[in-house]
């Protein structure tokens, strides 16, 4: 299996330069995370890894899949039909895989339902279970645990990253830097188009504060655990 790269990647949008030569790779077996602040060209990047833009090729569709922030299906179709639109790419109608990427993000159940009649963050998991069904090698995923409560968060950021142990390349812009450093293998901080540091979770934190504008350092006050 092969992941995904770009290297000195500019990208202009709207006559505003927004990337700024940005180096990254997406490699099989890892599970990285594009963190930063609003407007730093997280999803940017990913639409450029994942060949959407003019500055980079266009990707296999049978071997990336990528899911854009707050994807939506509006129409009345069931969660398994939603699903299904993954195995467009094979050109084919398999039920299997479909039903592993129903299983694997938790709505087997609700197979049958109307994708608009659900909850939004079960939607979320619907639009999810698409990109598995592709069945790919490379996943790249903006935002996919939003709209999720704490407990589904964590266990769709624990599917990425057994995805990722399985030999897949995942990538996943997120806002939520707790879970990215308790998940990802690696941590790429974004700040005004450019990658200000990129290396394992756990050294994540200072170049991330100092992105963010915040204070670092131990804070004792409780919180929730993950499961």
């Amino acid at each position: 299996m092969t992941g995904v790269a770009v290297c000195g990647l500019e990208v202009s949008l709207g006559g505003r330069r927004v990337l700024h030569g940005v180096d990254f790779a997406a490699r099989p077996g890892e599970m990285a995370a594009l963190c930063g602040p609003n407007g730093a060209g997280k999803s940017t990047l990913l639409r450029a890894l994942a060949g959407l833009l003019v500055e980079t090729p266009a990707t296999e569709p049978r071997r990336v899949a990528y899911l854009e922030q707050g994807a939506r299906c509006a129409w009345g179709l069931t969660v398994r039909q939603v699903a299904a639109l993954g195995r467009i790419p094979h050109g084919d109608t398999a039920a299997a895989p479909v039903a592993r990427a129903l299983a694997a993000c938790g709505i087997a159940a609700l197979a049958d339902a109307r994708v608009d009649r659900i909850s939004g963050g079960q939607a979320r998991r619907a639009m999810l279970a698409r990109a598995f069904a592709t069945e790919p090698e490379v996943f790249l995923l903006d935002e996919p645990i939003a709209d999720l409560d704490p407990a589904a968060a964590h266990a769709i950021m624990a599917l990425l990253r057994a995805t990722a142990r399985a030999g897949r390349a995942v990538v996943v812009v997120l806002h939520a830097l707790d879970l990215a450093m308790r998940y990802a293998d690696r941590v790429a901080i974004m700040q005004a188009g450019r990658i200000v540091s990129d290396g394992p979770a756990a050294a994540a934190l200072p170049a991330a504060a100092c992105a963010f504008g915040l204070a670092y350092g131990v804070d004792p006050a409780p919180r929730l655990l993950p499961p």
